[in-house]
């Protein structure tokens, strides 16, 4: 499937801001699912400073300076990528065996993934964690068939709803309250994994959505997405080849959808929690207060381009800070 993302912020700021700098992760990820053939990234008013670097996650990040007064900011990513669909995951190893292989030993390899099976700023390890998620594994269950089931129950027992966080809620607040949007699914599913003993990964990224019938596809409809990463390694000694991330050991589930990711899916950044890969965040001096837009289009490339949308484009006006964006998740 070839896809075209266009992903555009803006910030009204009164009063203006005096001087900025901000963070970015626009520029989607290239591995064995998905290839990254052109991107742009736009900055208006221009940066007199823009750089990119890749994190310690193998994310592309973007840095830009603003050292002058604005009362206004847009950021504009457009990508063209080719997607597939990725391998079909296995049932895998019984839970626990895959947890004793995250366990520290001395004189045995550091394994990578164990990095992913630590609390992080929105998700601590927690007892509440592992209550929730000890009907899935059942002692003996492959790990894949307990994960898909962990997360179906996510899904049956959340509701979506809009407005009920925002992005700094932790994932123990969400767990409590059963409600949220895909960053908090994301979250609970990553605190009942890690709580296990086992790890997991936070993905930004985008879903292919299709309008109504009969209804045509309108620009900035869509919405970021995020779901879950899921460390199943295949036994010892029936490693597969793999690239040097290691992502035949890693296969992504949707809580928001209860499904896998397949070719309709685009991953953005990966990382520890939502902490790790906001889109755009920065530090300014002034703007007090701001209104934040982001109106988010993912299409197929092939498709007759999208018919402008009416109205205002899809917008989050909570009670932010500017160093932290939050979208509507879709």
């Amino acid at each position: 499937m070839k896809l075209r993302v266009i992903h555009e912020t803006v910030y009204h700021y009164t009063p203006a801001v005096q001087n900025a700098q901000h963070m970015a992760h626009l520029r989607p990820r290239t591995d064995l699912v998905q290839r990254v053939l052109t991107h742009s990234l736009q900055v208006e008013p221009a940066p007199t400073q823009c750089h990119t670097m890749e994190d310690v996650f193998g994310n592309t990040r973007a840095f830009f300076s603003l050292p002058f007064t604005h009362d206004a900011l847009r950021v504009r990513a457009e990508s063209l990528l080719e997607t597939s669909n990725p391998p079909v995951a296995p049932p895998g190893e019984p839970w626990e065996m895959v947890r004793e292989r995250l366990c520290y030993r001395s004189g045995l390899p550091y394994q990578p993934a164990a990095e992913f099976g630590f609390a992080s700023p929105y998700i601590p390890r927690h007892a509440e964690f592992v209550a929730y998620a000890r009907e899935s594994f059942a002692p003996g269950r492959p790990l894949m068939e307990a994960a898909r089931d962990l997360m179906s129950r996510i899904y049956a027992d959340f509701a979506y709803t809009a407005h009920a966080t925002d992005a700094g809620t932790p994932a123990l607040e969400s767990l409590r309250l059963r409600r949220g949007v895909c960053q908090d699914f994301a979250h609970v599913m990553i605190g009942c994994l890690r709580s296990m003993g086992l790890a997991a990964r936070y993905v930004s990224g985008y879903l292919l959505t299709e309008p109504p019938p009969g209804q045509p596809r309108l620009v900035g409809a869509d919405a970021s997405h995020a779901w879950v990463s899921v460390w199943s390694p295949p036994p010892d000694g029936e490693r597969e080849g793999s690239d040097p991330a290691g992502n035949t050991e890693w296969f992504d589930l949707d809580p928001t959808n209860d499904r896998a990711a397949g070719e309709d899916y685009v991953t953005l950044a990966l990382g520890r929690d939502y902490s790790d890969v906001s889109p755009v965040r920065g530090v300014i001096h002034g703007g007090d207060h701001h209104v934040l837009q982001v109106a988010v289009t993912v299409e197929p490339a092939t498709a007759s381009p999208a018919a402008p949308a009416t109205g205002d484009a899809p917008a989050d006006t909570a009670p932010l800070t500017p160093s932290t964006e939050r979208e509507n998740p879709g």
